[in-house]
Parts: C-alpha cells; structure tokens; sequence
C-alpha cells in the first residue's frame, strides 16, 4: 500500500493592505510614546526661543505626560462605545494638529497649551492601537506577533525620541521634532480610514461620573509624582495632589461597583496572571524610564557629550529591543508567558548593579554599552509577555478600556519610577556634581526590578499550584 505524501499546510500569505495598515497604526503607536521625549535633549533651545524661567521650562514635557497619563482610560472606554477606528481617527487628527501649533509656538503659554493638546489627542487615540491591532489578526500567532510589534513600538518610542530629537536639534531644529507628527498624523489617518474596517460601537453610554472620577484622580496622581521629583515629597503641592487623588480614585473604584456600563470592569483585575503581569510591567517600566532620564544627565554632564551623541547613545537599547522582541512570540508559544516574564526582570535587575559601577573614570564602551545592551534583553523578555498576559482573555467589548488601563498603568509607573529614583540620585548627589548620586539611585532600581522578580515568580508559583488536581480525602 502506497504512503501518501506528506500534507503541508499552504502557507498564509499576507494581504500587501493588510501590512500597511498594520504598519501605519504601529507609526502612530510609536509617534504617540516618542513625542515624550523628543523635546527633552533640546530643552535649553525651547528656553532660549520661547523666554521659558527655569521652573516653567520643565512643563514643556511634563504638560503632554500629565494630559497622556490622565485621561488614558477615558480615552479606551471611548473607543469602545463609539468605535475603534473612529476615535483612534480623531485622537490622531489632533494630536497632529497640536503638534503643528507646538512646533509653530511663538511664545511660552501657547507650547504649553499646545503640549496639553498632543497629550488628550494620545490619551484618546493610543488606547484604541492595541484594539486595532489585536482585530486585524488573522489568528493567535498573527495576534500575539502584534503585540510583540505594539510592545516594540511602545519600549523605543522614549529612547528613539532622544535620538530623533537631538539628531533634528544639531542638524535643523528643536521645532522639527514637533512638526514631523504632522505629515506622519496625516498619513495614519489616510491609511486607516482607507484599509481598517470600523468596529461595532458596544451599546450603553459612557460612565460620566466613572469618568470624571477616574480621570481627576489619575491627573492629580501624575501631577503629584512629577512635582515631587521638581520640588520634594514634602511639599503642600505634592501632599495635596496625593489626597485628592485617593479621594477620586477611591470614589472611581465604588462608582465602577455599581455602574451599569463601567469605564473599567473591576472584575478583570482578580485574574492573577493579570494582576502580577500589570504589577511587573508597572515596576520595569518604571525603572526603566528612570534609567533613561538619569543616564542623559551622566552622558551629557558627565562624559561630556551633546544632545546628538547622548541621543545617538541610546540606539544599541532601541536597536536591540526592536530585534529581539521578533523572537519573544515564538519563545512564548514554547514556555508560556510567565518564564520570560521573570527572567527579563532579573536581567534589567543585574544590568542596574552594573550601571552602580559607574563613575568619574568610566567611559560609554567600557561602563555604559554593556549594561544598555542586559537591559534590553530584559525590557525585550518583560514588554510582550506582559502584554500578552493582561490582554488574554479580555472580552472584546473591555478590549480598548483595558488597552487604556495598561498604558495608563505604564504613564503613571514611568512618572512614579522618575520621582522616586531621581529623589533618591538628588538626595544622594552633590550640587553640580553627576557622580555621587549614580550608585543609590542605581541600586534601588535593581532593588525595585527584584521585586519584579519576586512577583513574576509568585505569578509562578500559583499558576502551578492551580494546575495541580486536588485529591479528595
């Protein structure tokens, strides 16, 4: 009797649309994260062009983070009312639109207005990336691909923004950095409104006191963390942000009990995988954006680079995260998402101890490059299986309130992280000195990235347990 020939499965071959609108909601996912640092290097320029004082001058990044961070999960819960496709539309059209008025700002008040503008535009077109994403999949491994894609995006807009940033600072101007949104802007929304298919609105109306609440609550708490990294934990500025944001973040939580329609359902947040993905996402993230702002500060103060060199330093961390993230789905697929999850906290935990060796005496090959290059394998290991963990079983009707909780969780961790080791750096240092305070601040974060450890291993430890049959005595 003959053997038939082996059945090979045809492969799958990807519409060229299809790519292309994948690609243009990626664009905007990594214009929405990059535009937070993308001014940063070039900040003594803004000051000279737009007569900023010293204190006004540190709104210029901080007015899009606190409208960024805040309003993230009105803006998921938006798109699943209304629709995905047409408020990630809206929410692009005017955050490119706000980049047009900041990067032609004449004066002070009109950049900062205009910043303000960018964030609610991100805070309601980001949330709906992931939502998009996850629709266009073909099937579970095309969806866990783009998430890889999304998490790539979201870990490199902040170091690409440096390097974009100080490369149009040296060679054209700081304005550029600002005005480059609005052709890509324009593009996105094209290609969108062209090739994605809109979603079906989910029946109900938006939770407006949910919303309201959520929203103060999370604005206060932002503003409360960046101002203590300005000014101290003591001041009655950051005390009274931190109460008002209890106070509307506790009233959130007992209006979404009972909500008919709820901004975010609680119930999502029981699931244990869920919950410690969130929590070690939150952690990594947060060291993570404290290691870029304190890094800057030793390359440019310490080694004596400009802001094209600092910002160019930074591309073996984008350059590494956007290859190695390619390879995550299919490790993935093999150990689950939990494994990964603790082993890249424990490289970004080793690669901090390393970057506590620096001193005045280090150089970029020799104290920086190694440990850049730990850490990103270990924002490579953390981003997409988190990711993957927190969005796993999310009914599709939570899929953009969801989405807009984690960047919210990621916003707010990554202001929290900055407030907390750069308190520590300044505590530690000594004035006009960038050495003294490396080692403390370095330290806790690896202190922090442990904890991220510890957690991922208990997400561990109760995964097996419940998979264990219990025995009947």
């Amino acid at each position: 009797m003959p053997i038939p020939p082996p059945v090979i499965a045809p492969r799958v071959e990807v519409p060229p649309r299809a790519t292309l609108a994948v690609v243009a909601v990626l664009a905007a996912q990594l214009m929405l994260q990059l535009d937070a640092q993308v001014v940063t290097v070039a900040l003594p320029q803004v000051q000279t062009a737009l007569g900023f004082s010293a204190a006004g001058l540190s709104w210029v990044p901080n007015a899009y983070a606190l409208a960024f961070g805040g309003l993230m999960l009105l803006g998921g819960r938006l798109g699943d009312t209304f629709g995905r496709v047409r408020v990630f539309e809206i929410g692009t059209a005017l955050f490119a639109a706000a980049s047009l008025a900041a990067g032609l700002a004449p004066n002070a008040p009109i950049m900062i207005i205009a910043r303000v503008a960018q964030g609610l535009g991100a805070a309601i077109a980001a949330p709906s990336v992931l939502s998009l994403l996850t629709a266009m999949a073909r099937d579970e491994a095309a969806r866990r691909r783009s998430m890889a894609m999304f998490t790539a995006a979201s870990a490199v807009g902040s170091s690409f923004g440096l390097i974009l940033g100080g490369a149009l600072s040296a060679f054209a101007s700081w304005r550029w950095g600002l005005l480059i949104n609005v052709p890509v802007g324009i593009a996105v929304v094209a290609v969108v409104h062209r090739l994605v298919h809109a979603s079906a609105p989910v029946r109900g109306r938006v939770d407006v006191a949910g919303a309201v609440t959520a929203t103060l609550g999370s604005l206060f708490l932002v503003y409360g963390f960046i101002h203590a990294a300005e000014a101290g934990w003591g001041t009655m500025q950051t005390v009274l942000a931190y109460i008002l944001a209890t106070v509307f973040l506790v009233a959130f939580v007992l209006i979404e009990r009972r909500a008919a329609h709820p901004l975010l359902d609680l119930a999502l947040l029981r699931h244990t995988g869920r919950a410690t993905a969130l929590a070690v996402m939150g952690l990594i993230v947060g060291v993570h954006f404290a290691m870029l702002f304190i890094l800057v500060q030793y390359l440019q103060h310490d080694l004596g680079m400009g802001a094209l060199a600092a910002g160019l330093a930074f591309l073996p961390l984008t350059g590494a995260i956007l290859t190695l993230t390619q390879f995550v789905p299919a490790f993935i697929r093999r150990v689950g998402p939990a494994k990964p999850l603790v082993a890249g906290s424990l490289f970004v935990a080793v690669s901090f101890v390393w970057f506590a060796q620096l001193d005045s005496g280090s150089t970029y090959a020799g104290g920086v490059l190694t440990p850049l290059l730990i850490h990103s394998i270990g924002a490579a290991l953390v981003f997409t299986p988190a990711t993957v963990m927190i969005m796993d079983g999310v009914p599709p009707e939570h899929i953009g309130s969801m989405s807009g909780f984690l960047q919210m969780v990621q916003q707010v961790s990554g202001s929290l992280g900055i407030a907390v080791i750069v308190a520590v750096y300044v505590g530690a240092g000594e004035p006009g000195q960038v050495v003294p305070g490396l080692a403390p601040a370095f330290y806790l974060a690896g202190a922090i990235s442990a904890l991220a450890v510890v957690t991922g291993l208990v997400a561990l430890a109760l995964r097996r347990s419940a998979r264990v049959p219990r025995t009947i005595s």
